[in-house]
Formats: structure tokens, C-alpha cells, sequence
């Protein structure tokens, strides 16, 4: 079912630690690649196949001078999508509820993103639709904490939270936009002042969802922030990586197949749990980060990894995946074997898979056939998978 879906691209803000540096200009209005900084944002956000359209919320008193200037980008791009224009408020929250108050009825969802992170992909927008579900009131990326942080009182510190409890917050936010709606009133009523839109949310007592942010969106903040609007923005490098895995039946291991048990079928022979589906997968990854393959990473001579669960190996592959700035984009797998029958398990593996991966469920492909009774499976003697990973990588 498509939910209609909108974006608030948050434009209105002072710049005033910035004013020095730039002569004046909103950081918001600085050019990037000969546009102003704010449409690098827009041009993403149109890439997201089901966005029904955009607001974006500009200073007030620039307001009919800026939106002049969105007219004009409008008639150079065509989108594809609705773009209005409005002015804020200011706060920050203000400039969210007036953005809030321009979207149709019908949104159901609203992605809500600060026009000073120009580098976000669209896939990161993916993996927050993928996340948000009706249990929850939101969904954010964010990514680890490196540094040490210090809790403090009068230049005193009181404590030294632990690292690994800490994820530094990020742009664009997912909201269900009736719950957002409610949230802003109630924050008006109460005088509540927050930093971002999940704050509000948590005020509120609604759970908000994390997934994995991206090393590359950054927040232009600082003067030293200035340099990647004048040299290169790090651009991604397009990358696919093939993985290929077989095991032997007549073994002691239940089959198990992208994670899921397949009843009836015949034993494996294996180390780990037997899993070929993701251990073809974990190979397509580690050779779109050029890591060689699972057998080095994760060795069949090792105890450690007797008879583990493969999604655990596929998490650790995910996390070296993430650390390096791999954005999979697509996954494409095939099952080969003539024995058992696995046309009715396909969408249990897909939807398993995009879940371990964190990814929608139409970015994972699963196929299944037989080889005519040709060869080792052919003959019933065992199965193997094939993988292909789409996926781009940040340059170093």
C-alpha cells in the first residue's frame, strides 16, 4: 500500500557562527555545485521513488525573494514533484510546525531534514521507510559516538557515559505526520523547547527507532565545514560484488536458508550452520569492500564458529560494511538445487534478508531453480547459491 509521503527541507535558519566566514550569507544559500546548498537536498529527496512532494521552509523575511529563486530551479529541474514554499519561525521547531501546516491533508508520513546536511543518499531514506512501522513514533539515523564525552556541572565533570550507549543523531527524520502534527500542538501548549523533531517525539513518550547513519552526511556547522562546499563533496564509488557458496547433503546440520528453516529438506554438510544463501551473500559483500572472502574472516578450523548462526556472520560482515561506508543498494539472489522444492519459502528468505540487511524488502531479490538433473545437484548430492551486491562506497 503507498502512503503518501512528503518532506519539511528546513531552510530558515540564522547561520550567525558562519556570518564571519561567508560575508553574511545563511550557510542555506551558499553555492554547491553552481546551486544554492539547499537544493543539493532537494535533488535527493526527488530521487525517492514513492515522495509525493517537498516544503521547504525559508527565512520570513526572505521569503518572497527565495521563493523567486525556487520558481526559477523548478523550471531548470523537472522533479517530478510538488515543491512549496514557506516561511519559518524563530526556532527551529516553529519553522517544523509551520512546514507542518503547509503539507495536504492526505500525508501520511513526513520526512523532516535541515538543508545544512546536503550529503545524505537516498538510500538512507529507504532504510528509515523500511524501519518505521505503527508501534513506533519515528525513525532516525545515527551513527556512533568516537569521541569520549564528559558529562559536566560548573566545568566539573559529573561522569564519563559509556561510548557504546551513544549514537550522535542525524538528518532526515521520519515521522508519521499525524503523530508529528499532535506532538508540535502539544509542545506549543507546553512551552517544550527541543533540538530536533525526536526529542519532541520522546517527550512525548513515543519509542523512536534507530538505524545506521552515514559518515558522509555531515551538518556544514563550523568554518572549517566550509571546505567540502569549495573542493569536491565526497562522492560514492558504484561497486558489485559476487559471491558464490556450496555444501554437501547427507550431513548433520538442519538446512536453514537466508535464515530460515526449511522443513523436510536434507542435511548439511557444514562447519557453521550451513547456511549457503548468506554465506554467498557475506562473500558478495566482503568483495564490494575488496576483504577477501568468508573463509578468511571467518575460518572453518576456528571452534568459535561451530555451528554459529550465519545471520551472525552476516551481521559482522554488515557492521565492516558500515564502518567503511558501503551504501548497499540491491541484492540479488539465486538457490540452485534439485531437491527441496523452495518456490514457498522465497518471500520468508526475502523479507528475512531485508530485515538482517536493514533493507526494503523490493531491494532483495530471490530466484530458485534446478539444473535439469545435471551434475552434483543435478543429482541430489547438495545445493549452492549465487549472490550479486549493488552497492556504492564513499572514496577515502
Amino acid at each position: 500500500m503507498t502512503h503518501s509521503l512528503w518532506t519539511i527541507l528546513l531552510a530558515a535558519g540564522q547561520g550567525s557562527r558562519l556570518a564571519l566566514e561567508t560575508g553574511g550569507t545563511r550557510k542555506q544559500f551558499l553555492h554547491l555545485e553552481g546551486h544554492p546548498l539547499y537544493w543539493r537536498s532537494v535533488l535527493t529527496m526527488s530521487a525517492i521513488p514513492n515522495l509525493a512532494g517537498m516544503v521547504i521552509v525559508f527565512p520570513p523575511q526572505e521569503l518572497h525573494e527565495r521563493a523567486r529563486e525556487l520558481e526559477t530551479l523548478k523550471h531548470q529541474f523537472d522533479l517530478g514533484v510538488r515543491i512549496l514554499a514557506v516561511g519559518g519561525g524563530d526556532r527551529r521547531q516553529d519553522s517544523v510546525r509551520l512546514g507542518l501546516s503547509a503539507l495536504p491533508r492526505d500525508c501520511e508520513r513526513v520526512l523532516v531534514h535541515d538543508s545544512a546536511r546536503p550529503f545524505f543518499s537516498a538510500q538512507l531514506v529507504q532504510s528509515l521507510l523500511a524501519a518505521l512501522t505503527s508501534e513506533i513514533g519515528g525513525v532516525i539515523p545515527a551513527i556512533p559516538v568516537t569521541d569520549t564525552v564528559k558529562q559536566i556541572k560548573n566545568d566539573l565533570v559529573l561522569c564519563t557515559p559509556k561510548r557504546d550507549t551513544l549514537r550522535a543523531a542525524q538528518t532526515p527524520q521520519l515521522f508519521s505526520a499525524d503523530l508529528l502534527r499532535r506532538v508540535h500542538e502539544q509542545a506549543l501548549q507546553e512551552n517544550w523547547a527541543v533540538t530536533d523533531d525526536a526529542g519532541m517525539i520522546e517527550m512525548a513518550g513515543q519509542p523512536v527507532r534507530i538505524v545506521p547513519g552515514e559518515s558522509a552526511n555531515i551538518k556544514i556547522t563550523t568554518p572549517e565545514d566550509l571546505r567540502v562546499l569549495v573542493s569536491s563533496p565526497p562522492q560514492p564509488i558504484p561497486c558489485t560484488g559476487f559471491g558464490y557458496d556450496v555444501h554437501a547433503y547427507g550431513g548433520n546440520r538442519p538446512m536453514v536458508l537466508g535464515g530460515m528453516p526449511i522443513a523436510g529438506a536434507p542435511f548439511i554438510k557444514a562447519h557453521s550452520d550451513g547456511d549457503v544463501l548468506l554465506h554467498a551473500l557475506c562473500d558478495a559483500i566482503l568483495g564490494c569492500l575488496g576483504l577477501g572472502d568468508i573463509g578468511e574472516h571467518f575460518p572453518d578450523n576456528d571452534e568459535r564458529f561451530e555451528n554459529i548462526s550465519s545471520g551472525i556472520l552476516l551481521s559482522e560482515v554488515m557492521d565492516m560494511a558500515r564502518s567503511r561506508g558501503l551504501c548497499i543498494t540491491h541484492v540479488d539472489l539465486t538457490i540452485i538445487a534439485q531437491t527441496p522444492r523452495l518456490g514457498p519459502h522465497k518471500a520468508a528468505i526475502r523479507g528475512n534478508i531485508a530485515r538482517l540487511m536493514e533493507l526494503a524488502d523490493e531491494q532483495v531479490n530471490i530466484k530458485a531453480t534446478t539444473e535439469e538433473h545435471l551434475g552434483f545437484t543435478g543429482r541430489k548430492e547438495g545445493i549452492k547459491a549465487v549472490a550479486v551486491v549493488t552497492a556504492a562506497r564513499m572514496r577515502a
